[in-house]
């Protein structure tokens, strides 16, 4: 009699079945990358396919934080997973661990992609890298404090310039959590605020021991940076992304060294050639104030005081005698010239007063021509109503029992109108 299975039956056995079979547990299974999917639950899906078939995939939370690299949509890889199935939807799906990209390698992948997403925001510009210091008081070094690395900067900076201050911030440089601790470092290092330029990095190996200066969350710290950073990691053919974002790349550890600081000797040499040359000065000086002094002599010499005093006084004289004879000359005109004025003036008030008593006199006439007591004094005499009234020059102005006031050429008279004979 045939079993009659529940579908939930069915599909946890269709799975013991799978997780039964040995070869299924840990297999690789290499090929293109499609539906690839990042969940807000850390969990990675996507469907593994070649030309002739598919099939789904997951890359659980813990796993997918091991990958170095983005994985991309049609990207060709080997995937290493195990067979089973999911018992809810009774899909058969591959559980993948670990993800290899075919051809270049995980890291150098993980190395470009972050590379052109750094480049494209702009980390790499050269316009927003700052100067190093040219004579630095304080060194930060955010290195190990254990590794041969350490000990080559710190000697060559006592040896180069032993008046720096050097302050070393102990870092984790390779394996997990080594970016974290960078990039703690480098934010202490910022915090405290001392340090005048900082030195990041390690000695050499290989791509995977310097992998913590590839990580994105140093290169943000050393882009954050307030204080120039000089990146110092492996050998010279070594490249990581810090030395791209960094202010600027060292080829080794000391080389960051010798940059970071002056040369002690350089300068040593260069105020003793100083100071030759500051006594070669001197000396020309010297001598040229000397010859300046010397001429100064025999210039004061050849020019005695006594001598000079007379010869101003006698210039003084000179210019006293024609400037007095000046001031003759031009009193002289003056006078002349006053002589002249006062000449025409009284020509002038001469004429204006003759001219005036003509014009009197002839005043004096006219009015004498036209005075009313000359009139008088011919026989004439004049009327008025009252001493005040206006002259009476018509009879009809008058009625009988009129007062009226008779003046003479001399003297004057009161009497009354008694009759008034019109003139026919």
């Amino acid at each position: 009699m045939s079993t009659i299975y529940s579908v939930t039956m069915l599909n946890n056995e269709i799975k013991e079945l799978l997780d039964a079979v040995p070869g299924y547990r840990s297999l690789l299974v290499q090929g293109e990358l499609s539906n690839y999917k990042a969940h807000s639950s850390g969990h990675h899906y996507f469907t593994l396919k070649d030309e002739g078939a598919a099939i789904p995939a997951v890359l659980f939370r813990s796993d997918a934080m091991r990958l170095k690299f983005r994985p991309e949509n049609g990207m060709k890889v080997t995937v290493r997973a195990r067979v089973s199935s999911f018992p809810r939807t009774g899909q058969v799906q591959l559980y993948v661990v670990d993800i290899v990209p075919d051809g270049a390698g995980a890291l150098h992948l993980a190395f470009e992609q972050l590379k052109k997403k750094l480049m494209a925001e702009g980390l790499f510009d050269v316009g927003r890298k700052r100067p190093i210091p040219s004579i630095p008081q304080h060194v930060a070094l955010i290195t190990s404090p254990t590794g041969a690395a350490v000990r080559d900067m710190i000697r060559i900076l006592g040896r180069r310039w032993p008046l720096a201050k050097v302050t070393l911030f102990p870092v984790q440089v390779q394996g997990e959590g080594s970016a974290e601790s960078i990039a703690r470092a480098l934010a202490l290092a910022n915090a405290v605020g001392e340090a005048d330029v900082i030195l990041c990095g390690r000695g050499g190996g290989s791509m995977e021991d310097l992998w913590a200066f590839n990580e994105e969350l140093v290169a943000r710290a050393i882009f954050s940076s307030e204080i120039p950073v000089i990146s110092a990691v492996g050998h010279e053919p070594d490249v990581t992304i810090a030395d791209f974002v960094a202010d600027l790349r060292a080829p080794t550890p000391s080389g960051a060294a010798e940059l970071a600081v002056p040369d002690r000797a350089e300068y040593v040499l260069a105020v003793r050639q100083m100071g030759v040359r500051l006594q070669a000065a001197a000396r020309k000086q010297t001598v040229l104030q000397r010859q300046r002094l010397d001429t100064l002599r025999e210039r004061l010499e050849s020019r005695s005081p006594d001598r000079y005093i007379a010869e101003k006084r006698l210039l003084l004289d000179h210019m006293s005698e024609r400037l007095c004879a000046v001031q003759r000359v031009r009193l002289a005109q003056a006078a002349r010239q006053l002589g002249l004025y006062r000449q025409r003036l009284l020509s002038a008030g001469q004429g204006v007063t003759q001219r005036r008593r003509l014009r009197f006199a002839q005043a004096v006439a006219t009015l004498d021509a036209i005075s009313p007591l000359k009139v008088l004094g011919r026989g004439y005499a004049v009327a008025a109503k009252g001493r005040r009234g206006a002259a009476i020059t018509d009879a009809a102005q008058l009625k009988a029992g009129d007062a009226l006031h008779i003046r003479f050429a001399k003297g004057a008279a009161n009497c009354r109108v008694t009759d008034i004979e019109e003139e026919e």
